[in-house]
């Protein structure tokens, strides 16, 4: 079981890829959420959205409390009419260590008792911080997947934030190198053992167009950048707009769309109007996955400059469309790109080395296009779904035998 804290997302479809995946190679697989918006659905292939939406398990709404008078006791009832072995093991385990405070977290976790889970999976390290007692209450294996988000911010106000995960968790994902460092900087102990599995994506959905080797950066023929994530003060927007006024300041005519939504939403605005980029920055916000191709074939580069990044998808996605990547040295975006071949590296939090980077591409489009292609290349070689899913099979076969 997949524990999440919504499903599907659209910032998120690493994790929609993943279920999709392993339903097909015939593994049981359900997903635990607090919420599962209906309008989300419509960002995905139907077949696919067909295929996991009976799998997803929604938690009982603790607010309003009328939702909750209404919907919590069916929900409770089926878990255990469903699981009353595992339902009266969880309240017996859980009085003795939360006392009448058993109920409440029984609650709130009944769709789960309900499922009757071998491995409970926890796709965020955060999620797992503080719900560790599950294993023992509902006698199942323990997974967990920790990404940027976990280990580079939540949970720094708070020493020992992931000491029960660190103890009690019988297997560790990370996507790169450059988590586990993080990981061990924030207590995990040397014994535990990562398995490393990179994102992957579906390489048959990203169909590069043909790129012409024509310089960009004039009126008439502007350059074009762009960005893909989460509205978030991680993914560096700030510095991706300062290096863009830069670039209009040296007189390149730039074409800078910025896809996604998030809480940054009015920081971003108010950045690019400070900029005085109103005319030249375009703010999308969240467009459909099969859009998202669409943006990636128009652009001549796309640009992240992340101050903290895991691995980054979008980074992934413009290699698959064979697109030249200027990014920072944010996390694990060293891992995503190979410097030089396809992609240039640049420190965090310098708009000035960003448009250096940008400019010295618009100049050469020989070696952008001849980077995209590398990029395309070393996708397939290194980021196909396939090898991802036998590589999670083989996680979780693990983390049974743990």
């Amino acid at each position: 079981m997949l524990v999440v804290p919504g499903f599907p997302k659209g910032s998120e479809t690493f994790i929609f890829n993943k279920a999709v995946g392993l339903v097909g190679r015939g593994w049981d697989v359900r997903i635990a959420c607090a919420a599962s918006v209906a309008a989300e659905w419509a960002n995905y292939p139907a077949a696919e959205a067909e295929l996991v939406r009976a799998r997803v398990e929604v938690g009982a709404p603790h607010r309003p409390l009328r939702a909750a008078l209404a919907v919590g006791p069916r929900v409770v009832a089926r878990s255990v009419l469903s699981a009353p072995r595992e339902s009266a093991r969880y309240i017996w385990r859980g009085w003795r260590r939360f006392g009448m405070g058993v109920v409440k977290r029984f609650y709130g976790d009944c769709h789960i008792v309900a499922a009757r889970p071998d491995i409970l999976h926890f796709e965020f390290g955060s999620l797992a911080a503080e719900r560790m007692y599950l294993r023992d209450l509902i006698g199942c294996r323990v997974s967990v997947s920790f990404r940027g988000y976990d280990l580079e911010y939540v949970g720094l106000d708070q020493p020992g934030f992931y000491d029960e995960v660190w103890r009690q968790a019988d297997a560790f994902h990370f996507l790169g190198h450059a988590l586990v460092e993080l990981a061990h900087q924030r207590g995990a102990p040397a014994s535990i053992r990562p398995t490393l599995i990179s994102p992957a994506i579906d390489t048959d959905r990203f169909a590069p167009p043909d790129r012409e080797p024509v310089p960009a950066g004039t009126p008439e023929r502007p350059l074009r950048l762009l960005t893909i994530g989460r509205l978030h003060w991680k993914k560096g927007y700030e510095y991706g707009l300062d290096a863009v006024r830069v670039l209009v300041e040296r007189g390149v005519t730039v074409e800078y769309h910025i896809v996604g939504d998030g809480d940054y939403w009015e920081a971003v605005h108010f950045w690019r109007h400070q900029n005085g980029l109103d005319a030249v920055v375009e703010v999308l916000g969240s467009v459909p996955h099969g859009v998202v191709v669409d943006h990636l074939a128009w652009a001549d580069l796309l640009v992240h400059p992340a101050v903290a990044e895991a691995f980054g998808n979008a980074v992934i996605e413009a290699q698959a469309m064979a697109l030249a990547v200027v990014c920072t040295d944010a996390g694990g975006l060293p891992e995503n790109v190979e410097a030089g071949v396809t992609a240039l590296v640049v420190a965090r939090r310098d708009p000035e080395a960003l448009a250096d980077a940008i400019e010295s591409l618009a100049k050469d489009a020989d070696r952008r296009i001849a980077m995209g292609r590398a990029g395309r290349r070393r996708v397939l070689e290194h980021f196909g779904l396939d090898e991802q899913l036998d590589a999670i099979e083989a996680f979780y076969r693990t983390a049974v035998g743990a």
